[in-house]
């Protein structure tokens, strides 16, 4: 098996099944240019929804269960691929972008800033998401190297909030 394949569904794996839907974030994933990056943006509006209607523990709850849901459709997308990290998955992306926003107040230049850092993390994969990447395949290794990454984003972004007298996002 190889990574990075072009951004089309494996045989077998049409894009109305559940995991498709999930997997590619209904869709995203296929758009044929620098998917990772569309995911990681598509991911944005939802995370300002989910923090300005429930707050940080909402965005870490919803990140939990999309992270299961994504481990679930990774896996399925993953077994019907001759790919270990196939592009159009991108629910890893929309997981790892929502947990670095997880403490960050609704506001456009956190969040972009927030994206940036995201994509550089994603991409350089520091020490243990490099790890992942390489030795921990399926469903469960496509997902936890963004969420390793991801904690790292997290910690800058609440570092950034904290210095710059962002709002109180528990209060």
């Amino acid at each position: 098996m190889t990574d990075r394949p072009k951004s089309v569904l494996p045989e077998g794996l049409s894009l109305g099944h559940p995991a498709c839907l999930v997997s590619t974030w209904f869709g995203v994933g296929l758009l044929p240019v620098a998917p990772g990056t569309w995911g990681s943006a598509a991911a944005l509006p939802f995370v300002w929804f989910l923090q300005t209607w429930g707050g940080p523990f909402a965005v870490l709850a919803a990140t939990a269960v999309l992270f299961f849901a994504g481990w679930w459709a990774a896996g399925v997308f993953v077994s019907k691929s001759e790919f270990t990290d196939p592009a159009p998955v991108v629910v890893d992306e929309v997981v790892g972008q929502w947990l670095v926003l997880a403490f960050v107040p609704p506001n456009l230049w956190y969040y972009l800033i927030g994206f940036a850092i995201f994509r550089v993390l994603d991409i350089r994969k520091p020490w243990p998401a490099g790890w992942a990447d390489r030795e921990l395949h399926g469903g469960f290794g496509v997902m936890l190297d963004d969420l390793l990454v991801a904690v790292y984003g997290a910690a800058a972004m609440y570092g950034l909030v904290l210095l710059t007298g962002g709002a109180n996002v528990f209060g």
